[in-house]
């Protein structure tokens, strides 16, 4: 097993990757939403890939068949991440005829690896119960703050 950085050439199949990522995380997509991500996420994979947003894959002969996201954001300095950069992970996925052959695990290695090199000082993520486990042996922790996280969606 081979994990690597996507290119240019792999927008297609990250743009795949994402919708079956979100159609399985939501039950489904609407139409309209489906039809939305198809036309703009390919701009925006065009836009940050490799700069600012990492998608790191394991291929199956060409297919892409799983798939993480890093999100890379510098923010004002903190003594939380002192350099103010830190990361995100998205999207986690791996096709469900591929799945329980250590390919997310390989692959969320390799990622945090590079997030070291890169001096990324604080990589967050939302687990699903099903990936609780992958992410707690990799090293990450619950996140206890005396904070809410709390969300609002712009009118």
């Amino acid at each position: 097993m081979n994990v690597e950085k996507a290119g240019m050439e792999d927008v297609d199949a990250l743009v795949g990757m994402r919708l079956s990522y979100l159609t399985e995380d939501n039950g489904s997509l609407s139409d309209q939403d489906a039809a939305a991500i198809k036309r703009d996420l390919p701009g925006y994979f065009k836009a940050h890939l490799n700069k600012d947003l990492f998608a790191y894959v394991v291929r199956d002969g060409q297919a892409i068949v799983s798939c993480a996201f890093l999100l890379v954001v510098e923010k004002p300095m903190s003594p939380a991440f002192i350099n103010g950069r830190t990361g995100t992970v998205l999207n986690v996925y791996t096709c469900p005829s591929h799945r329980r052959k250590g390919y997310a695990k390989a692959i969320m290695e390799a990622l945090l690896n590079e997030a070291r090199e890169a001096e990324i000082q604080v990589i967050e993520l939302k687990s699903t119960e099903d990936g609780y486990p992958l992410y707690r042996s990799v090293g990450f922790v619950d996140d206890t703050s005396k904070y809410h996280l709390m969300k609002r969606k712009a009118q």
